[in-house]
Protein backbone atom coordinates (compact mmCIF):
# COMPACT_ATOMS: atom_id res chain seq x y z
CA UNK A 1 0.00 0.00 0.00
CA UNK A 2 0.97 3.71 -0.66
CA UNK A 3 2.19 5.47 2.53
CA UNK A 4 1.34 9.27 3.00
CA UNK A 5 2.36 11.49 5.73
CA UNK A 6 0.14 14.02 7.03
CA UNK A 7 0.15 17.64 8.43
CA UNK A 8 -1.81 18.63 11.55
CA UNK A 9 -1.82 23.00 12.86
CA UNK A 10 -3.02 21.85 16.51
CA UNK A 11 -3.91 24.82 19.05
CA UNK A 12 -1.59 26.70 21.60
CA UNK A 13 -2.76 24.35 24.38
CA UNK A 14 -2.33 20.65 22.34
CA UNK A 15 0.60 19.03 24.58
CA UNK A 16 2.59 15.86 23.51
CA UNK A 17 0.80 13.85 25.95
CA UNK A 18 -2.86 14.82 23.94
CA UNK A 19 -1.12 14.23 20.36
CA UNK A 20 -0.16 10.90 21.80
CA UNK A 21 -3.42 10.16 23.03
CA UNK A 22 -5.08 11.10 19.66
CA UNK A 23 -2.94 8.36 18.10
CA UNK A 24 -3.82 5.74 20.18
CA UNK A 25 -7.12 6.35 19.37
CA UNK A 26 -6.01 5.93 15.42
CA UNK A 27 -4.56 2.61 16.26
CA UNK A 28 -7.81 1.57 17.68
CA UNK A 29 -9.97 1.72 15.07
CA UNK A 30 -7.18 1.66 11.80
CA UNK A 31 -8.11 -1.85 10.67
CA UNK A 32 -11.77 0.01 9.90
CA UNK A 33 -10.47 1.75 7.33
CA UNK A 34 -7.60 -0.25 5.68
CA UNK A 35 -5.09 1.95 7.35
CA UNK A 36 -1.67 0.84 9.29
CA UNK A 37 -0.42 3.96 11.85
CA UNK A 38 3.27 4.03 11.16
CA UNK A 39 4.72 6.79 13.52
CA UNK A 40 4.31 10.37 14.01
CA UNK A 41 6.16 13.37 15.04
CA UNK A 42 5.30 16.42 17.19
CA UNK A 43 6.58 19.80 17.66
CA UNK A 44 5.70 21.76 20.37
CA UNK A 45 7.55 24.80 19.39
CA UNK A 46 5.60 25.20 15.92
CA UNK A 47 2.04 23.63 17.13
CA UNK A 48 2.08 20.68 14.34
CA UNK A 49 2.03 16.93 13.91
CA UNK A 50 2.76 15.14 11.06
CA UNK A 51 1.74 10.98 10.99
CA UNK A 52 3.31 8.47 8.48
CA UNK A 53 0.37 6.04 7.55
CA UNK A 54 0.05 3.20 5.50
CA UNK A 55 -3.32 3.44 3.55
CA UNK A 56 -5.42 2.40 0.40
CA UNK A 57 -6.21 6.36 -0.66
CA UNK A 58 -6.03 9.59 1.34
CA UNK A 59 -9.75 9.75 1.82
CA UNK A 60 -9.42 6.53 4.19
CA UNK A 61 -6.63 8.32 6.42
CA UNK A 62 -9.32 11.48 6.25
CA UNK A 63 -11.70 9.12 7.59
CA UNK A 64 -10.24 7.63 10.34
CA UNK A 65 -9.23 10.58 11.72
CA UNK A 66 -12.10 11.94 11.77
CA UNK A 67 -14.48 8.85 13.20
CA UNK A 68 -11.52 8.26 15.66
CA UNK A 69 -11.13 12.09 17.07
CA UNK A 70 -12.27 14.41 14.63
CA UNK A 71 -8.88 15.91 13.97
CA UNK A 72 -8.55 16.12 10.73
CA UNK A 73 -5.37 16.64 8.57
CA UNK A 74 -4.44 19.79 7.21
CA UNK A 75 -2.53 18.77 3.99
CA UNK A 76 -1.54 14.57 3.16
CA UNK A 77 1.03 14.03 0.50
CA UNK A 78 1.85 10.41 -0.59
CA UNK A 79 5.71 10.06 0.37
CA UNK A 80 8.17 6.89 0.18
CA UNK A 81 9.57 5.33 3.33
CA UNK A 82 13.35 5.09 2.49
CA UNK A 83 12.77 9.02 1.67
CA UNK A 84 11.79 9.82 4.92
CA UNK A 85 13.89 7.98 6.54
CA UNK A 86 16.73 9.65 4.84
CA UNK A 87 15.29 13.45 5.95
CA UNK A 88 13.43 12.28 9.26
CA UNK A 89 16.16 9.47 10.59
CA UNK A 90 13.10 6.84 11.10
CA UNK A 91 9.57 5.20 9.62
CA UNK A 92 8.96 3.76 12.81
CA UNK A 93 8.37 5.11 16.60
CA UNK A 94 11.51 5.31 18.37
CA UNK A 95 12.74 2.63 21.41
CA UNK A 96 12.43 5.10 23.82
CA UNK A 97 8.54 5.68 23.50
CA UNK A 98 7.56 1.96 22.83
CA UNK A 99 7.02 1.04 26.26
CA UNK A 100 4.79 3.81 27.45
CA UNK A 101 1.24 3.07 27.83
CA UNK A 102 0.78 6.29 25.89
CA UNK A 103 3.66 6.50 23.71
CA UNK A 104 4.20 10.04 23.81
CA UNK A 105 6.50 10.92 21.19
CA UNK A 106 7.73 14.44 21.60
CA UNK A 107 9.90 15.07 18.30
CA UNK A 108 9.61 17.81 15.57
CA UNK A 109 9.99 17.04 12.13
CA UNK A 110 11.64 20.32 11.46
CA UNK A 111 14.51 20.34 9.84
CA UNK A 112 17.56 22.01 8.44
CA UNK A 113 18.13 21.63 5.18
CA UNK A 114 21.73 21.80 3.42
CA UNK A 115 22.54 21.93 -0.26
CA UNK A 116 26.75 21.47 -1.27
CA UNK A 117 27.68 22.31 -4.86
CA UNK A 118 30.58 21.81 -6.03
CA UNK A 119 31.26 23.45 -9.57
CA UNK A 120 33.48 22.40 -12.20
CA UNK A 121 35.12 25.68 -13.57
CA UNK A 122 37.11 24.97 -16.65
CA UNK A 123 36.78 21.20 -18.65
CA UNK A 124 39.82 22.15 -20.36
CA UNK A 125 40.86 18.83 -22.19
CA UNK A 126 44.54 19.57 -22.26
CA UNK A 127 44.48 19.33 -17.80
CA UNK A 128 41.31 16.89 -17.55
CA UNK A 129 43.24 14.50 -15.91
CA UNK A 130 44.05 17.01 -13.03
CA UNK A 131 40.84 18.32 -13.36
CA UNK A 132 38.96 15.12 -12.53
CA UNK A 133 41.40 14.01 -9.86
CA UNK A 134 40.54 17.41 -7.71
CA UNK A 135 37.28 17.62 -8.42
CA UNK A 136 36.70 13.97 -6.53
CA UNK A 137 39.32 14.53 -4.02
CA UNK A 138 37.09 17.38 -3.51
CA UNK A 139 34.02 15.45 -3.52
CA UNK A 140 35.23 12.52 -1.32
CA UNK A 141 37.07 15.29 1.31
CA UNK A 142 33.39 16.75 1.35
CA UNK A 143 31.72 13.50 2.15
CA UNK A 144 33.94 12.31 4.82
CA UNK A 145 33.56 15.60 6.38
CA UNK A 146 29.40 15.25 6.12
CA UNK A 147 29.74 11.75 7.36
CA UNK A 148 30.50 12.93 10.41
CA UNK A 149 28.49 15.87 10.77
CA UNK A 150 25.59 14.49 12.49
CA UNK A 151 23.46 15.24 9.80
CA UNK A 152 21.67 12.91 7.22
CA UNK A 153 22.67 12.67 3.97
CA UNK A 154 19.84 12.32 1.26
CA UNK A 155 21.56 12.84 -1.68
CA UNK A 156 24.55 12.64 -3.62
CA UNK A 157 25.58 13.17 -6.98
CA UNK A 158 28.28 14.34 -9.02
CA UNK A 159 29.60 17.32 -6.36
CA UNK A 160 26.04 17.63 -5.39
CA UNK A 161 24.84 16.72 -1.70
CA UNK A 162 21.58 17.31 -0.08
CA UNK A 163 22.01 16.71 3.87
CA UNK A 164 19.26 16.79 6.18
CA UNK A 165 20.02 17.92 9.98
CA UNK A 166 18.01 18.07 13.45
CA UNK A 167 20.64 20.63 14.85
CA UNK A 168 21.14 23.81 13.08
CA UNK A 169 24.24 23.95 15.12
CA UNK A 170 25.99 20.81 13.56
CA UNK A 171 24.72 22.44 10.25
CA UNK A 172 26.24 25.60 10.28
CA UNK A 173 29.00 24.04 12.02
CA UNK A 174 29.68 21.37 9.38
CA UNK A 175 29.58 24.31 6.32
CA UNK A 176 31.97 26.00 7.58
CA UNK A 177 34.25 23.21 7.89
CA UNK A 178 33.32 22.16 5.01
CA UNK A 179 34.41 26.16 3.41
CA UNK A 180 37.39 25.84 5.14
CA UNK A 181 38.72 22.62 3.75
CA UNK A 182 37.99 23.37 0.35
CA UNK A 183 40.25 26.84 0.13
CA UNK A 184 42.68 24.50 1.79
CA UNK A 185 42.41 22.44 -1.52
CA UNK A 186 42.17 24.82 -4.14
CA UNK A 187 45.01 27.19 -3.81
CA UNK A 188 46.53 28.47 -5.69
CA UNK A 189 44.71 27.13 -8.71
CA UNK A 190 40.75 27.19 -8.42
CA UNK A 191 39.46 24.82 -10.71
CA UNK A 192 36.02 24.36 -8.79
CA UNK A 193 34.17 26.62 -7.22
CA UNK A 194 31.73 25.89 -3.92
CA UNK A 195 28.49 26.67 -2.87
CA UNK A 196 26.44 25.59 0.27
CA UNK A 197 22.75 27.19 0.43
CA UNK A 198 21.11 26.42 4.21
CA UNK A 199 17.34 26.30 5.16
CA UNK A 200 14.92 25.23 7.37
CA UNK A 201 11.21 24.00 7.26
CA UNK A 202 8.54 20.99 7.86
CA UNK A 203 7.94 18.28 5.72
CA UNK A 204 4.29 18.59 4.36
CA UNK A 205 3.45 22.38 3.36
CA UNK A 206 1.17 23.32 0.02
CA UNK A 207 3.51 21.56 -2.08
CA UNK A 208 3.65 17.92 -3.29
CA UNK A 209 6.81 16.42 -2.24
CA UNK A 210 8.27 15.93 0.96
CA UNK A 211 10.30 19.51 2.19
CA UNK A 212 9.65 20.48 -1.20
CA UNK A 213 9.52 24.57 -0.46
CA UNK A 214 13.18 24.00 2.30
CA UNK A 215 14.58 22.34 -0.02
CA UNK A 216 14.29 24.66 -3.18
CA UNK A 217 14.97 27.98 -1.43
CA UNK A 218 18.02 26.37 0.24
CA UNK A 219 19.45 24.49 -3.67
CA UNK A 220 18.26 28.39 -4.66
CA UNK A 221 20.39 30.27 -2.53
CA UNK A 222 23.40 28.37 -4.28
CA UNK A 223 23.05 30.68 -7.40
CA UNK A 224 23.36 33.94 -5.24
CA UNK A 225 26.46 35.79 -5.44
CA UNK A 226 29.16 36.37 -2.94
CA UNK A 227 30.13 34.27 -0.15
CA UNK A 228 30.39 30.36 -0.50
CA UNK A 229 27.70 29.70 2.57
CA UNK A 230 24.47 31.49 2.27
CA UNK A 231 21.69 31.06 4.50
CA UNK A 232 18.39 32.38 5.12
CA UNK A 233 17.20 34.58 8.11
CA UNK A 234 15.05 32.09 10.06
CA UNK A 235 18.51 29.45 10.13
CA UNK A 236 20.50 32.74 11.37
CA UNK A 237 17.90 33.19 14.21
CA UNK A 238 17.84 29.30 14.78
CA UNK A 239 21.78 29.14 15.03
CA UNK A 240 22.03 32.23 17.35
CA UNK A 241 18.86 30.91 19.88
CA UNK A 242 21.03 27.85 19.90
CA UNK A 243 24.52 28.86 20.34
CA UNK A 244 23.45 31.32 23.35
CA UNK A 245 23.24 34.63 21.61
CA UNK A 246 26.46 33.68 19.44
CA UNK A 247 26.41 35.58 16.06
CA UNK A 248 26.71 34.51 12.62
CA UNK A 249 30.50 35.43 11.04
CA UNK A 250 29.35 37.77 8.21
CA UNK A 251 32.65 37.43 6.59
CA UNK A 252 32.52 33.76 6.24
CA UNK A 253 28.36 33.74 5.60
CA UNK A 254 26.23 35.26 3.57
CA UNK A 255 22.36 35.72 5.37
CA UNK A 256 19.32 37.34 3.21
CA UNK A 257 16.95 39.60 4.34
CA UNK A 258 13.10 38.19 3.94
CA UNK A 259 12.75 40.39 0.68
CA UNK A 260 15.94 38.90 -0.89
CA UNK A 261 14.93 35.08 -0.04
CA UNK A 262 11.68 36.14 -1.47
CA UNK A 263 13.21 37.79 -4.84
CA UNK A 264 15.54 34.22 -4.98
CA UNK A 265 12.50 32.32 -5.22
CA UNK A 266 10.20 34.36 -7.49
CA UNK A 267 13.40 34.41 -9.81
CA UNK A 268 14.34 30.44 -9.67
CA UNK A 269 11.06 29.77 -10.09
CA UNK A 270 10.57 31.90 -12.92
CA UNK A 271 13.63 30.55 -14.64
CA UNK A 272 12.66 26.53 -13.73
CA UNK A 273 9.70 27.27 -15.68
CA UNK A 274 10.59 29.07 -18.65
CA UNK A 275 14.25 28.23 -19.53
CA UNK A 276 13.91 26.01 -22.22
CA UNK A 277 12.06 28.90 -24.55
CA UNK A 278 14.37 30.40 -26.79
CA UNK A 279 12.12 33.05 -27.13
CA UNK A 280 12.78 34.40 -23.74
CA UNK A 281 13.62 37.99 -23.32
CA UNK A 282 14.49 40.22 -20.43
CA UNK A 283 10.93 41.96 -21.05
CA UNK A 284 9.66 38.43 -20.26
CA UNK A 285 11.85 38.60 -16.88
CA UNK A 286 9.98 42.11 -16.04
CA UNK A 287 6.46 41.20 -16.98
CA UNK A 288 6.20 37.76 -15.25
CA UNK A 289 8.25 39.45 -12.40
CA UNK A 290 6.15 42.38 -11.59
CA UNK A 291 9.47 45.13 -12.16
CA UNK A 292 10.50 47.49 -14.38
CA UNK A 293 13.91 46.45 -16.07
CA UNK A 294 16.03 48.97 -14.45
CA UNK A 295 14.31 47.38 -11.21
CA UNK A 296 15.20 43.94 -12.04
CA UNK A 297 18.78 44.59 -13.35
CA UNK A 298 19.71 46.47 -9.92
CA UNK A 299 17.97 43.27 -7.99
CA UNK A 300 19.66 40.48 -9.99
CA UNK A 301 22.76 42.54 -9.81
CA UNK A 302 23.24 42.91 -6.03
CA UNK A 303 21.86 39.36 -5.06
CA UNK A 304 23.18 37.43 -7.74
CA UNK A 305 25.68 38.98 -9.47
CA UNK A 306 24.23 38.99 -12.63
CA UNK A 307 22.17 40.55 -15.37
CA UNK A 308 19.18 38.80 -16.47
CA UNK A 309 20.04 37.27 -19.55
CA UNK A 310 24.03 36.54 -17.93
CA UNK A 311 22.00 34.35 -15.49
CA UNK A 312 19.84 33.02 -17.71
CA UNK A 313 22.78 31.83 -19.87
CA UNK A 314 24.99 30.46 -17.16
CA UNK A 315 21.82 28.89 -15.70
CA UNK A 316 20.93 26.81 -19.33
CA UNK A 317 24.87 26.52 -19.80
CA UNK A 318 24.58 24.47 -16.41
CA UNK A 319 21.90 22.38 -17.39
CA UNK A 320 23.41 21.38 -20.73
CA UNK A 321 26.58 19.99 -19.06
CA UNK A 322 24.38 18.00 -17.13
CA UNK A 323 22.63 16.31 -19.90
CA UNK A 324 26.17 16.14 -21.63
CA UNK A 325 27.69 14.22 -18.75
CA UNK A 326 24.67 11.84 -18.94
CA UNK A 327 25.01 11.64 -22.46
CA UNK A 328 20.95 13.23 -23.19
CA UNK A 329 20.97 13.11 -26.79
CA UNK A 330 23.45 14.85 -29.25
CA UNK A 331 24.98 17.78 -29.40
CA UNK A 332 22.02 19.51 -31.24
CA UNK A 333 19.55 18.08 -29.65
CA UNK A 334 20.72 19.27 -25.91
CA UNK A 335 21.48 23.07 -27.77
CA UNK A 336 17.41 23.10 -28.35
CA UNK A 337 16.71 21.56 -25.29
CA UNK A 338 18.37 23.91 -22.63
CA UNK A 339 17.02 27.22 -24.98
CA UNK A 340 19.53 27.72 -27.22
CA UNK A 341 19.10 29.39 -30.79
CA UNK A 342 21.66 26.67 -32.29
CA UNK A 343 24.30 24.48 -31.86
CA UNK A 344 27.13 26.77 -33.26
CA UNK A 345 25.98 29.73 -30.49
CA UNK A 346 25.57 26.74 -28.14
CA UNK A 347 29.15 25.70 -28.65
CA UNK A 348 30.81 29.62 -28.37
CA UNK A 349 28.93 29.90 -25.42
CA UNK A 350 29.98 26.68 -23.78
CA UNK A 351 33.73 27.04 -24.90
CA UNK A 352 33.79 30.52 -23.47
CA UNK A 353 32.46 29.24 -20.15
CA UNK A 354 34.31 26.11 -19.67
CA UNK A 355 37.30 26.52 -22.16
CA UNK A 356 35.76 22.98 -24.30
CA UNK A 357 33.62 22.57 -26.65
CA UNK A 358 30.70 20.44 -25.97
CA UNK A 359 32.25 17.35 -28.32
CA UNK A 360 35.94 17.77 -27.11
CA UNK A 361 34.09 17.58 -23.61
CA UNK A 362 32.26 14.20 -24.61
CA UNK A 363 35.33 12.81 -25.61
CA UNK A 364 37.27 13.84 -22.64
CA UNK A 365 34.19 12.40 -20.16
CA UNK A 366 34.59 9.20 -21.96
CA UNK A 367 38.00 9.58 -21.18
CA UNK A 368 37.66 10.48 -17.77
CA UNK A 369 35.58 7.01 -16.51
Amino acid sequence: MPIYMDRHDVSETVTAEIVAGLHQEDLKIEHKFGCRGLTYWFDDKRKTAFCLIEAKDKQNIIDMHNHAHGEVPHRIIEVDGSIVESFLGRIEDPEKAQNTNLNIINDPAFRTIMIVKLHQETLNPTDSADIYTIFNKQIKNIKDLLLQSGGNIVKHEDGFFLISYKSVSDAVSYALKIQTEFNKSTAPDKYTTLKIGLNAGVPVTNKNSIFEDTIKLAESLCETNGREIVMTSEVRDLYISEKMNTPIDNRLINVLTKNDEKFVSKIMGFVEEKWRDTNLKVDDFSSGLGQSKSQLYRNMMSVFGKSPNSFLKNFRLNQAKKLLSKQRGNISEIAFETGFSSPSYFSKCFLKKYGIIPSDFLVSRTVAQ
